[in-house]
C-alpha cells in the first residue's frame, strides 16, 4: 500500500497548498507541519480519501493488464500450442477460449455446461483446457487423472464428467467416474504414476500465476484474459466484440 500513501499524499498536498501561508513553501516546511496539513485537510475533505484510492486502483489494475498482456504475447505458444493441453471442439476453430479450472470450484462447475454447449453448438470454437487444481489434494488427484485419461483417447468425456458429477473426489469416486466413461481403471492408475504429469501441472501453475490468474476459472477468450465464472450470453458477447 505503499504507492497508495504515496498517491494519497500527493493529492492532498496538491489541494492542499492553498492552506499553506502565502509566504511559506512546502520545502520550508518541517515533516511535522506537512503531516498537520495533511491531517486537517483529510478532516475537512475526507472525499480526497475515496479519490486517491480509486485513482491507485485503477492504476493497480492498468498495470496488472499491462503485465497480463505483456505476459500473454511472450508465452502465446505455450498457452495455445502445447501438444500436452487436451483442447475439444474445432482444432482449427478462428475462436479459441483457454480455461484455467478447478474441478472442486464451484464458479468452474457453474460456467461447464454453457461452455460445453457453446463449444458444441458453435461453428468454429476450440476450448483448451488448463488444469489449474488450487483447492487441495483431492483437486490435484482428480486433475492428475483427467490428464493421465489422453493415453486412453478419453480425456474430454471424462473431463466432462468430473465437472458435473457430484463427487467427493476421493479416489474411489474418481475411478468410478473413470469406469463409467469407459476408461481402463488399472491402465489409469498406471498412467497416473507418470511423473510428467506432474512436471506439467507445475509448468501450467507457473503459466497461470505468470499470466496473474490467482483463482479458478479463468477464461482467455480471443487473447484477452477475464476472470471469474462466464455463461453463454457472457461468452458470446465476447466473441462478438472480438469480432468472431
Amino acid at each position: 500500500m505503499t504507492r497508495f500513501y504515496a498517491v494519497l499524499l500527493s493529492a492532498v498536498l496538491l489541494c492542499g497548498a492553498t492552506a499553506v501561508a502565502a509566504d511559506e513553501t512546502l520545502v520550508d516546511l518541517t515533516r511535522e507541519e506537512i503531516e498537520v496539513i495533511v491531517r486537517d485537510y483529510l478532516v475537512e475533505h475526507p472525499e480526497v480519501v475515496i479519490e486517491a484510492l480509486r485513482a491507485y486502483e485503477k492504476q493497480l489494475a492498468d498495470q496488472q493488464a499491462a503485465e497480463a498482456d505483456r505476459a500473454m504475447t511472450e508465452l502465446a505458444d505455450e498457452i495455445f500450442n502445447d501438444p500436452e493441453t487436451p483442447f475439444g471442439g474445432d482444432p482449427d476453430g478462428e475462436i479459441v477460449i483457454v480455461e484455467f479450472f478447478d474441478y472442486r470450484c464451484g464458479y468452474c462447475r457453474r460456467s461447464a455446461p454453457d461452455l460445453f454447449a457453446l463449444r458444441d453448438e458453435m461453428d468454429g470454437v476450440k476450448v483448451i483446457y488448463k488444469e489449474f487444481p488450487i483447492l487441495g489434494d483431492a483437486s490435484r488427484l482428480a486433475a492428475v487423472a483427467a490428464l493421465a485419461a489422453r493415453n486412453q483417447g478419453l480425456y474430454e468425456p471424462f473431463h466432462e464428467l468430473l465437472m458435473t458429477a457430484e463427487s467427493n473426489f476421493s479416489e474411489a469416486e474418481i475411478l468410478d467416474l473413470a469406469e463409467y466413461v469407459g476408461l481402463d481403471t488399472d491402465q489409469l492408475r498406471e498412467d497416473m504414476a507418470d511423473p510428467e504429469i506432474q512436471a506439467y501441472l507445475s509448468r501450467t501453475d507457473t503459466l497461470a500465476r505468470t499470466l496473474g490468474v490467482g483463482g479458478t476459472p479463468a477464461f482467455i477468450v480471443n487473447g484477452t484474459l477475464y476472470p471469474g465464472a462466464l455463461s453463454r450470453s457472457d461468452f458470446e458477447r465476447l466473441i462478438e466484440a472480438a469480432g468472431g
